[in-house]
C-alpha cells in the first residue's frame, strides 16, 4: 500500500478522524514541552482560590494563637486574684486569732464594754481595713456600715 492510496481511500469522516487525531497528537506533544492552553484561565483561578484559601487559614491561625494568648493572660490573671484573696484572707484570719485570744484573756473579758475593750476593737477593725479596705465597715467599702464610722462606740453592750 503506498502512502497516494490511503489518500483516496479516506473519506471525509477518515479525514475527520485523521485531523483529531493529528490535534490530539500534537495537543499531547506541546503539554510535553510544557506549553499550557488555558482559554477560560482555570489555572490562574485555582491558583488564587488556593492563595485566597492560605490567607484565610493564616487569619484563622493568628486569631487562634491570639485567643490563646489572651486565655493564658486570663489564667494568671486568675492566679494573682486567687493568691492575693489567699493572702488577704489568711492575714484577715491571723489578726482576728490575735484580737479574739487578746480579748478572751483579757482582765476586762467579762465586763460591759468600756473604753480600753472599745480601743482594741477599733484597732482591730482598723488592723482588718488596712489589710483589705473593701471590707463592710472600712472607709473605702460601699456597704451600710462604710460611712467612715466607727462600727464599736465605747458603752455598746457586749454581746
Amino acid at each position: 500500500m503506498s502512502a497516494g492510496f490511503i489518500l483516496r481511500a479516506l473519506t471525509s469522516l477518515g479525514w475527520l478522524a485523521a485531523a483529531a487525531a493529528a490535534l490530539a497528537l500534537g495537543f499531547v506533544l506541546l503539554g510535553g514541552l510544557g506549553f499550557r492552553w488555558d482559554p477560560l484561565n482555570l489555572q490562574h483561578r485555582r491558583l488564587e482560590a488556593a492563595r485566597t484559601q492560605a490567607r484565610d487559614a493564616t487569619a484563622v491561625a493568628a486569631a487562634q494563637a491570639q485567643a490563646r494568648r489572651i486565655e493564658t493572660e486570663g489564667v494568671a490573671a486568675q492566679a494573682r486574684r486567687v493568691d492575693y484573696y489567699h493572702h488577704t484572707t489568711g492575714a484577715a484570719d491571723r489578726a482576728t486569732t490575735a484580737a479574739v485570744a487578746q480579748a478572751r484573756s483579757a482582765d476586762d473579758a467579762d465586763q460591759p464594754l468600756d473604753n480600753r475593750r472599745a480601743d482594741r476593737l477599733r484597732d482591730h477593725d482598723g488592723e482588718l481595713c488596712r489589710i483589705a479596705p473593701n471590707l463592710d465597715g472600712c472607709a473605702g467599702a460601699t456597704g451600710l456600715a462604710g460611712g467612715g464610722d466607727t462600727s464599736v462606740r465605747a458603752g455598746d453592750p457586749a454581746g
